[in-house]
């Protein structure tokens, strides 16, 4: 796994390097199409940041991430028979859930944030969730969340020095992986 993402990295950098923007807005569509894979097309966006402007590089990325999670929705929509037999009553109070309470800003949290929007996007297709209220969620999320991070490589970049960056996100990443299993040790404390 670890030479696919060097790969896709190596690959990612040399696309923005040819393309600048383009090149990014087709990074973040191909890293989003993929469900439940993760490809690191955030951190691309993030190294980019220190080449980059920021803002152009939040829109192109989001864009194209926004439009990558077509796929979520497309398989929710085309497999809703399938699902339908046997969830049918999960099915329902989702539907009656989303149309009490909302599923617009649910849609744009997930976009915005790490949570797996790509659920949120099945579901959004199996109750059949207005497509263009479901890509405006996921545009203006996806913008939110890759201009962040391009603010944070070109912050990263200017303290640590340019494309040097690459150690301070393996050593984030490694972080929040320690944070992450630590979170998960105290909730199986709490249950045993």
């Amino acid at each position: 796994m670890a030479e696919i993402f060097t790969e896709f990295l190596n690959w990612g950098l040399a696309l923005i390097d040819s393309w600048g923007y383009l090149g990014v807005f087709l990074i973040s569509l191909i890293g989003n199409m993929s469900l439940f894979l993760p490809i690191p097309s955030y951190i691309v966006v993030l190294l980019a940041g220190s080449v980059l402007n920021p803002w152009l590089l939040g829109i192109a990325g989001g864009l194209g991430a926004a439009i990558g999670e077509l796929t979520g929705y497309v398989i929710g929509r085309g497999g809703r028979y399938v699902i339908r037999k046997k969830y049918r009553k999960l099915l329902q109070s989702s539907k009656k859930w989303s149309e009490k309470h909302g599923l617009f800003p649910l849609i744009v949290l997930f976009a915005a944030t790490p949570l797996p929007d790509d659920i949120v996007g099945i579901l959004s297709g199996i109750i059949k969730y207005d497509l263009r209220k479901f890509l405006l969620a996921n545009i203006i999320g996806k913008i939110i969340a890759y201009t962040s991070l391009a603010w944070v490589g070109f912050y990263g970049s200017w303290m640590m020095g340019g494309w040097n960056m690459l150690f301070f996100v393996v050593l984030s990443f490694v972080f929040l992986a320690i944070v992450f299993k630590a979170i998960q040790a105290e909730k199986g404390r709490k249950r045993g």
